[in-house]
């Protein structure tokens, strides 16, 4: 059996919904047969496809970062605009395929707007520089009578898109970056171009590239470099991680929401520090605009981030992960964390969204369907709303060869004015547990008592059972078997690996 207390004054900070943010890359079939395929049944006039529109709203996305990533570092952003049939055809360098550009910024903008997301614009910094940051902001947000802006009016879009969150080119401190470069260097030109971007557009919020992974040989010395230099022109630095289980290790694998939790605490300790120095009360926000389990490794340290086909594949399978149950608890205990970091981590992106490292998946011409991660962020994002609240665990632990003893159980909680929301993770592979939550503290704040609403849990006793194309629906969600209120106390049987949610009312 395990304890928490729902303590409402336990209160870590009021949730920015930007943390549920999403990621769309011009990366395999991301676009090109995942949201955009003319040809398909579902397709609307736009060549949208409408199956994968409908799961895209259900997964309840809020700002969805493009058009990369890799890619954006040669991305020529003026490609992507104009009559289509006038477009030129690129290659890209970063995922050795070729880009079409039938689907650009306006094409992008649509899509959102049918699935009721937010834009967040990524410049190059790659190959790129200051000028074309800020003819793309010109052209995306101006309202004065210029080139750019009559070009856009052209294109069919007389008033401004409106992009408020923009972010400093991508992973620059990795050497697989077209244009890969040092901390000093990076920063200097974020810095004049944040300055510059600020000049035409003086309210859009600014993020700068922060390392692409904690275990990068550079991390820490990044950030502290790359925010002396920028400290003042920007809001938020990012953050990279993503997590496989590696030699069939379960429950080193379960144990990712502490590498996430290190990662985050790092990064805001070394912002607050640079913050001081520099005798600034300013506080650096966190955007983590890229996370998600990813199997990039084989065992034998091989990537597979290369598209089997010779030459240059337009669209080419890629990067098309198969999650599985326990892929699944992991990922909700990535979302347990964020949430746990709301005062800092005010901004998220899931890479990705579609087909690549993706909780949907779609075939050509065919079914679209959720893959086991869909489960949690969908659930997480419909329910958690108002303010993050820390919610302790007594529930043993387990031994991790990285990061010793680890909690076995994960919790968090939302309080918004119609109820509350509680978050849970059983991370042990072994031990089932029942989970008993006292929710006394919370029923003298409300001065009611209180009742359940609606409960989820995602377990399987195939730990490596999967969605796929023949079985679309083998694993998903179903009430928590025994979950009950007795009197002040909510009373919820976990599984051994398992996710669960549950709505209070």
């Amino acid at each position: 059996m395990s304890h928490a207390r729902l303590d409402p004054h336990h209160a870590v900070a009021d949730i920015d919904r930007r943390l549920f943010g999403g990621f769309v890359e011009h990366l395999g079939r991301h676009i090109y047969d995942g949201i955009f395929e003319p040809g398909h049944p579902t397709a609307d006039a736009d060549g949208f496809r409408a199956d994968v529109i409908e799961l895209v709203r259900e997964l309840g996305v809020s700002t969805i970062r493009y058009p990369g990533g890799n890619f954006v570092s040669g991305y020529r952003w003026e490609d992507g605009v104009g009559p289509v049939a006038e477009r030129p055809r690129r290659l890209d360098l970063a995922w050795h395929s070729t880009e079409t550009n039938e689907v650009g910024l306006h094409e992008f903008q649509s899509w959102l707007d049918k699935v009721g997301s937010e834009l967040m614009l990524a410049v190059n910094l790659g190959t790129r520089g200051t000028q074309e940051a800020l003819d793309l902001l010109e052209y995306a947000n101006s309202d004065a009578q210029t080139a750019w802006t009559a070009q856009r009016a052209d294109n069919g879009r007389p008033q401004p898109f409106g992009v408020s969150m923009w972010c400093l080119g991508n992973e620059m401190d990795g050497p697989w970056q077209i244009g890969h470069k040092n901390a000093h260097d990076y920063g200097t030109l974020a810095s004049q171009t944040a300055k510059a971007m600020r000049m035409l557009d003086p309210g859009i919020e600014l993020v700068v590239c922060g390392s692409s992974g904690r275990g990068m040989p550079t991390f820490g010395s990044w950030e502290r470099t790359v925010l002396e230099h920028t400290l003042d022109d920007v809001d938020f630095i990012s953050c990279h991680s993503y997590y496989q289980e590696r030699g069939g290790d379960a429950q080193e694998f379960l144990a990712s929401g502490v590498d996430m939790a290190r990662f985050i605490e790092s990064v805001v300790a070394i912002a607050d520090t640079v913050a001081a120095t520099a005798k600034s009360s300013k506080r650096i926000m966190i955007s983590f605009d890229e996370w998600n389990v990813w199997y990039l490794h084989d065992d034998d340290g091989g990537q597979n981030d290369k598209p089997a086909e010779a030459g240059w594949p337009v669209a080419p399978r890629l990067l098309e992960d198969r999650y599985h149950a326990l892929d699944a608890v992991v990922f909700g205990d990535l979302l347990i964390t964020l949430l746990q970091h709301a005062d800092r981590v005010r901004s998220a992106s899931l890479a990705q969204l579609v087909n690549v490292i993706a909780p949907i998946m779609t075939e050509p011409g065919g079914i679209a369907w959720k893959q086991t991660t869909f489960f949690p962020f969908s659930i997480t994002s419909r329910l958690a709303h108002g303010r993050a609240v820390r919610v302790p665990v007594d529930a043993g632990t387990f031994a991790s060869a990285a990061f010793g003893e680890v909690a076995a159980v994960n919790a968090v909680a939302t309080i918004d004015d119609d109820g509350v929301s509680l978050f849970v993770v059983n991370r042990s592979t072994t031990e089932a547990t029942d989970l008993r939550v006292d929710l006394a503290p919370l029923v003298a704040a409300r001065g009611t008592g209180v009742r359940l609403v609606e409960s989820h849990l995602l377990h399987d006793d195939d730990l490596y059972a999967a969605n796929t194309l023949d079985q679309p629906g083998r694993v998903g969600v179903r009430p928590v078997p025994g979950a009950r209120v007795e009197g002040d106390v909510l009373v919820l049987p976990l599984p051994a690996v398992s996710w669960a949610a549950v709505r209070l009312a």
